[in-house]
């Protein structure tokens, strides 16, 4: 990616303009109006030079109405192509933005669940929103402007030179001040922005974790520890833009100043030289008007510059997402439908950290229709088989088969569509229950969503609240109780029909009338087809065909609970009786 050591990284801009690239028309017709504004620029003085050494100083009053209409002409046509140009330009800055972020957005959903363990969540809404917004000011302030003012910059000087190279000469003596000054300032400005998109990452960061987690930090009376660490973070963000105030408080009055005095050298010459005739009124006129020209722009690319600078240091950083290689292998090349739904795990090692085995070796099968439970301690790795099975992470070593084919066969689409999960923790988005449940699929109907809850004995507290099936439940599902959004993520899981279903602890942390409810629904969803549940409380999974113990990432028993039970000082035994225990002295 782009070194931050450069003062412009030309392949990293040449990457931006491939998106541009899709628009050739549009891009060429904005370059089109850059030149025809620098050539229209550079005819205005010439007209007023005209007009004072012919018709004011000549007095020649019958020639004066034609400059006047030659005059607005000229200025009707700037604004004109003005108006196209930045039209057109934004209009461009906006589609290479949407572009770059439908790409961002599609490749972010390919990533490995690792990529997102490691990292912030606000980091990442930084990228796909805010810096993406800077980028695009690259094409509507940046870049077009600068080319736009440059241009300007040529004309102006030609021009000057042929009225008067002397004058000109003068003038040109005052650029290497601004030259040396912009190249300063703008290496200055690169860093200082550097350093605001990193502060501006960081506050969007711990904003979105604190305003996620309000609970946690009102229940431990953490508010006002976190408003401290907050004014600290917020305190290094001002201090960055701070930085970049002041490079601009020292760099413009510099402009300004060194403008000033090449105006007055030129009217100083052009006086002195006057009543020789060597210079008219009218060209000392013009080249005030050209002057100003010449280094407006110089200022100005300087202030364009900083846009272009910041957006170049929004591009590095959306980029260095898009050229992440985090994403799951799909080289799959069958596709998994209406599966029979046996399972085989086969000698499986896998961790989430190098050589920080979490899963040991284990091997166990599932026969199609058949119901297993998974239970063992925190930690012993139950979540982790889910994790694996649907391919969110990929193992270390050993293989995990569907129908009697690698899991690493099936085209990917096709593998998770078979398979439903329904988590301990819910998530819900901030929608209606109907769109909740099919996730927009166009495929499910509110016909069939209504059915599906029947079936399963869900509807009537859907029916019970406001709108019903088109009830908002707000963000993350807040407007439920959890037991709510359990029987949500059933009819969720239910109405995508899987081929195998897996239930992480379903009936945890909820009521007893909601518990009634989940377990009709674990009953009628789980009829027919391969299920595997992960289990805390035991006394859920009594009936279930096969009882898999698992303790630190490996598999110690397996059998029916009638057959683990009888096993003296077993594992499952003993959760058993600890567990009984526990339920019994409360």
């Amino acid at each position: 990616m782009a070194d931050s050591g450069k003062a412009f990284d030309l392949k990293l801009f040449k990457r931006l303009l491939a998106f541009a690239s899709a628009y050739r028309l549009i891009f060429y017709f904005v370059g089109f109006a850059a030149i025809a504004m620098a050539a229209l620029s550079a005819v205005r003085p010439y007209i007023l030079k005209l007009a004072i050494d012919k018709s004011i100083a000549g007095k020649e009053g019958d020639q004066l109405l034609f400059f006047v209409l030659l005059m607005a002409g000229v200025l009707l046509s700037e604004v004109l192509f003005q108006r196209a140009f930045i039209f057109y330009a934004n209009w461009l800055g906006q589609h290479v933005v949407k572009d770059i972020r439908v790409k961002l957005f599609k490749l972010m959903t390919s990533f490995k669940m690792q990529y997102f363990d490691k990292s912030a969540v606000g980091r990442l809404t930084t990228r796909a929103v805010s810096d993406l917004e800077t980028i695009s000011a690259i094409f509507s302030q940046g870049l077009f402007m600068i080319i736009s003012d440059l241009l300007k910059m040529i004309v102006i000087a030609g021009v000057m030179l042929l009225l008067s190279w002397k004058l000109a000469l003068i003038v040109f003596l005052i650029l290497p001040v601004i030259l040396v000054a912009t190249r300063l300032f703008q290496r200055a400005m690169k860093t200082a922005f550097e350093e605001v998109r990193l502060q501006v990452s960081n506050l969007n960061s711990f904003v979105q974790e604190r305003i996620t987690g309000m609970k946690i930090l009102q229940i431990f009376n953490r508010e006002n520890t976190e408003f401290r660490e907050f004014e600290k973070i917020n305190a290094k963000h001002k201090k960055a833009w701070v930085k970049t105030v002041w490079y601009n408080s020292i760099f413009f009055p510099i402009a300004e100043m060194s403008s000033s005095v090449a105006i007055g050298l030129v009217v100083w010459y052009g006086g002195l030289n006057a009543e020789g005739g060597l210079v008219t009124l009218g060209i000392i006129t013009a080249f005030i008007d050209y002057s100003q020209m010449l280094f407006r722009p110089l200022r100005q690319i300087a202030d364009k510059f900083n846009t272009l600078q910041m957006g170049m240091v929004a591009a590095n950083r959306v980029f260095e997402i898009l050229d992440t290689r985090s994403h799951i292998e799909d080289k799959g090349e069958f596709t998994l439908e209406n599966a029979k739904g046996s399972i085989d795990f086969d000698a499986v090692h896998f961790g989430y950290i190098p050589d920080e085995t979490v899963i040991k070796g284990i091997s166990f099968s599932v026969s199609p229709g058949e119901t297993v439970a998974i239970v063992g301690a925190t930690g012993a790795g139950k979540s982790t088989i889910i994790n694996l099975l649907n391919r969110f992470y990929e193992i270390d070593s050993g293989v995990i088969s569907i129908d009697d084919k690698s899991i690493k066969d099936y085209k990917l689409a096709s593998l998770r569509s078979q398979i439903a999960i329904v988590l301990q923790d819910v998530f819900l988005f901030a929608d209606t229950i109907l769109n909740n449940i099919t996730l927009n699929n166009p495929t499910i109907s509110e016909a069939e969503v209504k059915a599906a809850a029947i079936a399963i004995g869900v509807d009537k507290f859907i029916e019970t609240l406001p709108g019903g099936y088109h009830y908002n439940v707000k963000e993350r599902g807040a407007m439920l109780s959890s037991g709510q959004r359990q029987l949500i993520a059933f009819l969720r899981a239910y109405v995508s029909k899987p081929s195998i279903l897996i239930l992480d602890e379903a009936t945890s942390s909820v009521d007893s009338y909601s518990e009634e409810l989940i377990q009709t629904a674990t009953e009628k969803i789980t009829k027919g087809r391969t299920s595997i549940v992960i289990a805390h409380r035991l006394a859920t999974i009594k009936k279930a065909d096969k009882i898999i113990v698992m303790e630190a990432g490996k598999i110690m028993e397996m059998g029916t609970h009638k057959e683990l039970l009888k096993k003296e000082n077993g594992h499952y035994r003993n959760l058993y009786e600890v567990q009984f225990m526990t339920e019994e002295a409360m």
